[in-house]
Formats: C-alpha cells, sequence, structure tokens
C-alpha cells in the first residue's frame, strides 16, 4: 500500500472525520459545543480504557528486558526531545527564552489523544502491536516538563522546583488516571478485561470520535482566536518538531529491537505534543510564559498535522524501516 493510500484511507476514518468536523464548525462559528463535562467525562473513559487494556497486555505477555528498555527509552526520550524543541525555536522565532521553553516542554511530552488514533490505524491496517506501549506513554509524560524548568532556570528566569510543582506533576489526574487502571489490568489480567469487555471494547471507537469532534471543535476555536500568534516561523516549527520527534521515536524503536506496530507508536508518541498534562503544569511552573502561543502550536498545529498527514507517514516509514 503507498503512502497516498494510507493518507487518504486515514483521512477518510471515522475519527479524523469526526475531527474535521469539529474543526469546520468551529471556523464556521457554528452554535456546537460539547458540554464540558461531558467532554471530561469521555476524557476519562479514554484513559481508563487505554491504561487497563495495556496493564492486561503486560499481564499476559509478561515482563521482560524490552519493556524495561522501551521504558527507560521513552524517559529519556521525553527528557531529550525538549531541548531539540527548544534550539529549533530558537532559530526560527524571536520567543522568549521563558515562552520557548514552555512550547518546548509540550514537544517532549505526549498526546494520548493521539496515541490512542495511532492505535486505530495500526489495526485498521491489521497490524498489532506490544500493549505496555501504554506504559511508555506514561512515563513519557513528565520528563519534560523537568527538560523545560532546567532551560528557565539557566536563563535566570522562572520558578525552582517546590512542593506545589512536584505534585502538579505526578498527581496530574491524566497521569494517575492512566497508571491506575494500567495496574488494575495488570493485577486482574484477561478475566478483568473479560468481565467489562462491554464497557471498555465495544463503545471505544465511538467515544473516541466523539471526543475527536470537541477536540475538532477546541482546535478550531484556539486557531480563530489566536491568528495574530501564528508567525511563519512558529508555525513552520509547528509542522517540523513532530517529524524530528517521529525520527527519535524510530531509533529508539529500531534499537530496542521493537516491531513495525511498536515502532510506529513510538514514532507517534515522539512526535506528539502535549495539550493536557503539560499545560497544567505550566500554568503553575511558568505562569509568565504565553498560553495562547503553546496551546494553539501544540493543539491547533501539531495535533491537526499528526492526525491528517503524520499518522499516515510514520507507519509507512515504521514498515519500511522494520520489513513489517
Amino acid at each position: 500500500m503507498s503512502l497516498l493510500d494510507l493518507a487518504l484511507g486515514n483521512l477518510l476514518s471515522p475519527i479524523i472525520l469526526s475531527f474535521a468536523l469539529g474543526l469546520a464548525a468551529a471556523l464556521a462559528r457554528s452554535e456546537l459545543t460539547i458540554p464540558e463535562a461531558v467532554a471530561k467525562g469521555m476524557s476519562i473513559y479514554l484513559l481508563f480504557a487505554i491504561g487497563f487494556k495495556g496493564g492486561v497486555a503486560v499481564n499476559v505477555a509478561g515482563l521482560d528486558a524490552r519493556l524495561v528498555g522501551a521504558l527507560v527509552a521513552g524517559a529519556v526520550l521525553s527528557f531529550a526531545l525538549p531541548f531539540a524543541a527548544f534550539s529549533l525555536l530558537r532559530v526560527l522565532t524571536r520567543l522568549s527564552p521563558l515562552d520557548a521553553a514552555a512550547v518546548a516542554a509540550h514537544y517532549g511530552s505526549i498526546s494520548i489523544v493521539t496515541f490512542v488514533a495511532g492505535t486505530s490505524v495500526l489495526e485498521a491496517a491489521g497490524l498489532t502491536s506490544d500493549g505496555w506501549m501504554v506504559a511508555v506513554a506514561a512515563v513519557m509524560e513528565a520528563p519534560a516538563i523537568l527538560s523545560a524548568l532546567w532551560l528557565v532556570a539557566r536563563s535566570g528566569q522562572g520558578r525552582g522546583m517546590d512542593a506545589d510543582l512536584w505534585r502538579e506533576i505526578l498527581l496530574n489526574g491524566s497521569i494517575v488516571l492512566l497508571v491506575g487502571s494500567f495496574v488494575i489490568g495488570w493485577i486482574t489480567g484477561q478475566d478483568g478485561l473479560d468481565r467489562i469487555a462491554a464497557f471498555i471494547v465495544s463503545p471505544f471507537q465511538g467515544v473516541l470520535c466523539l471526543f475527536l469532534l470537541d477536540m475538532g471543535l477546541v482546535a478550531g476555536r484556539g486557531l480563530r482566536e489566536a491568528r495574530g500568534v501564528l508567525r511563519p516561523g512558529l508555525l513552520a516549527f509547528g509542522l517540523v518538531m513532530p517529524l524530528v520527534g517521529s525520527a527519535a521515536g524510530a531509533v529508539a524503536g529500531l534499537l530496542l529491537g521493537l516491531g513495525a506496530g511498536s515502532t510506529m507508536l513510538f514514532m507517534v508518541l515522539g512526535a506528539s505534543a502535549s495539550y493536557i498534562a503539560v499545560p497544567a503544569a505550566m500554568r503553575v511552573a511558568l505562569p509568565e510564559a504565553n498560553p495562547s502561543i503553546y496551546l494553539t502550536l501544540s493543539l491547533g498545529v501539531t495535533f491537526p498535522f499528526n492526525l491528517t498527514l503524520g499518522l499516515p507517514i510514520y507507519l509507512a516509514v515504521s514498515r519500511m524501516l522494520t520489513g513489517g
């Protein structure tokens, strides 16, 4: 299957078309909205289902050296990518060190929704991945925040690592839910999954479509309200940095000897940008940073790029590199 066929197949999938509907509705100033409580409920459902199924996969497969290696590689990748992002921002834009560091933190952390969309693309292509990749995703949430704070401290701005910030990072709701449900799935195994399969397996794709509809609405409103923020240099960064991150993810997958599916997900994790955990931490750690910059880039530029063009590119490259 050619890259063009993969891209077209991805663009015409229900989850991408749902995102496109939300994006178009927001840009057209439609009154379509998803109640905030409903959107939060869908987010909780998706995180629980992802974590639980990942824990079950580890229970079935058992711990091995590849899992430990993948966790270490994910942590290193998350810590290192903000430095590449910061350097690229300083070349392409005129952002202050404070704003550049805040943006860089988002590009070392991950978007769990992009990860989920990546698993859907794999399923459509008939490929499988290691279930414990969700644990790698959880590990990659926090190290990037530490990198960003170091970059800011080096420039003489920002704040130190106090107790409130550590609490914000380690007890962020999405991390707690993802890790907690992973542990539950690990403990209960296949028997536990069989008991609640009707809840976390069958409805998953439908809930994901509605969640991405809401993400499209949020992204569209952000683009509409922050047009002056997206200068050419920032726009270029939002499109180039995912490719840099995906290349680093591909190297990690190859060094670990992972198959095409897991290598593709490593690329997705490296390419994605956080818009949930890191913005919450930045509000505490770097309140002076401009949220319209980092939110518009991560959610309004990189997220749509990854969903529409990035995922088929990462799948094609991982297949080519692994022979899968």
